[in-house]
């Protein structure tokens, strides 16, 4: 059996969006992917079905992380010995403080092949997160990064007098220490008025930063109750925060937002709100399935020339259409004859991504709104309304009230999940979600059915947030006070409500 190879992969500071391009094509191509607990668990989709994740946290005094690094060292020799691609996903980047060289040492031992992909390390990303520019013209031209908390092996201690007279220094793991390190740093020559800085959390959306000088931080820092992790910024660069701060002036930043949109349409938006600052708590309430059976909708697409019209009423049902058409032998010439009309933006572009003019979408994105921009054209012409199974009647109503002959045709099914996943329900419980969305009258029913009886109590304070005034009303119908609610049907202006709302404009 040949030898597997083991990725050394640096996953960055905590958001996921500053995994590299070559990190995440290692994810995907593991057998085994062991990281670390800091690792944001997001980065874990991009890992391929069937794939062994190994939650590999270091804990303990000294002796104890020293053996669980022995073991983590053993697991990947044993599994790349096995013939298998191991990916070591480690916070920040492998070869900063990250005891990359150790475990890269223990794979040359074994004369296991490796790869080390950098990653971005938290001494420059976090400070840049607070605003806080490590280099700038006319303040310094140099930084310098050091541990919090040395090594028992180190050959050479820190030199504490060289230190203080640094321009800028970057202290990582240091948050325990911090008294000491400031203290010894003041003894050491270094002007107690220096600038200081602790960003816990960087990158991430509860990031918090305190900011005071060499004296006072450690107070300050006590005061705010931060917890590791936790960068330390010490130098006259700390004060251009206060112009160039950025991250922590986002409209939405640190608040808990659950995404109760089926899974598979949820990403886009749970990004877009983490875009803005927020936490989106995936917190899918239905699951899109294939129906029962296809055969109504290949039996249309059998003779899908012969329709005047396709209308859509989501951009799953536009993906799941396509997908079956191209399943059967057929492509999008075949629908040389129709036009095609769409409820709204998001469904517009899922079919103009396929290189099809879209002929209607309403100004109101809604089935009335649809029904009510179609209804002049469609008498006497064959209607195909492929779309999920057991959606509301208004639009087949509608269109054959205004002369159509309509083919309504189950593409797939929303179906209910079994229950809450365990952060959302363990958030809830502690009352530490700031709201919860709704983007249809399902999700709002399916939710409530797995809170149980009195959702309004399970809830709490979180407020509650809804794409549109139908959505809203099925929520009253739950008992469940409205406070945010879009005036169009789309996850842009949802999205603005909240905004607006936590902005204190509503």
């Amino acid at each position: 059996m040949s030898v597997g190879v083991v990725y050394l992969v640096g996953a960055g500071p905590g958001d996921p969006g500053l995994l590299t391009l070559r990190g995440r094509e290692c994810i995907a191509q593991a057998d085994v992917l062991v990281h670390d607990y800091l690792v944001d668990g997001r980065l874990l989709r991009f890992a391929r079905p069937g794939a062994t994740i190994v939650a590999s946290g270091k804990s303990g005094d000294a002796a104890r992380r020293d053996d669980q690094q022995r073991e983590i060292n053993r697991r990947m020799v044993a599994e790349a010995l096995a013939g298998k691609t191991v990916v070591r996903l480690k916070g920040g980047d492998p070869f900063v403080f990250g005891r990359g060289g150790e475990e890269a040492q223990a794979l040359v031992d074994a004369g296991v092949p490796f790869e080390v992909v950098p990653g971005v390390s938290s001494a420059t990303a976090v400070p840049a997160y607070a605003g806080i520019p490590l280099t700038e013209r006319g303040l310094n031209s140099s930084f310098t990064v050091v541990t919090g908390h040395e090594a028992p092996v180190a050959r050479q201690p820190l030199d504490w007098t060289a230190l203080a007279r640094l321009e800028c220094i970057v202290v990582l793991m240091g948050l325990r220490e911090l008294g000491a390190i400031t203290a010894r740093l003041e003894r050491a020559g270094k002007p107690p008025n220096t600038p200081a800085a602790c960003i816990r959390g960087g990158t991430r959306p509860d990031q918090r930063t305190v900011v005071g000088t060499l004296r006072d931080l450690p107070a300050r820092v006590e005061q705010a109750g931060l917890e590791p992790p936790a960068v330390i910024v010490i130098g006259e660069v700390v004060r251009r925060r206060q112009a160039l701060g950025w991250f922590e002036r986002r409209p939405l930043l640190g608040r808990r937002i659950l995404v109760t949109r089926a899974a598979e349409q949820a990403t886009e938006f749970a990004d877009r709100l983490e875009r803005l600052g927020a936490e989106a708590i995936p917190a899918p309430v239905i699951e899109l399935v294939a129906p029962e059976s296809f055969a109504a909708l290949d039996r249309a697409l059998a003779e899908i020339a012969s329709y005047d019209w396709v209308v859509f009423s989501s951009a799953h049902g536009v993906d799941v259409f396509f997908a079956r058409l191209f399943d059967t032998g057929g492509d999008v010439r075949q629908l040389w004859r129709a036009e095609l009309a769409a409820v709204g933006p998001a469904t517009a572009q899922a079919i103009t991504r396929r290189g099809i003019r879209v002929a209607v979408v309403p100004r109101s994105f809604r089935a009335e709104g649809l029904a009510e921009s179609l209804a002049p054209r469609v008498g006497g012409k064959r209607v195909l309304l492929p779309r999920a199974e057991g959606a509301r009647d208004v639009l087949p109503i509608a269109l054959r009230a205004a002369g159509a002959e309509v083919s309504d045709v189950g593409t797939y099914r929303a179906g209910a999940v079994g229950r809450l996943p365990r952060r959302a329900e363990t958030l809830l419980a502690a009352g530490q979600v700031d709201a919860v969305t709704f983007t249809s009258s399902s999700t709002v029913r399916h939710f409530c059915e797995l809170l149980g009886a009195d959702p309004a109590r399970r809830l709490g304070a979180a407020r509650v947030a809804c794409i549109g005034p139908i959505t809203a009303a099925t929520a009253r119908e739950f008992g469940l006070r409205v406070d945010v609610a879009a005036r169009e049907y789309t996850i842009d202006d949802l999205t603005q409500a909240l905004i607006d709302y936590f902005a204190g404009r509503s």
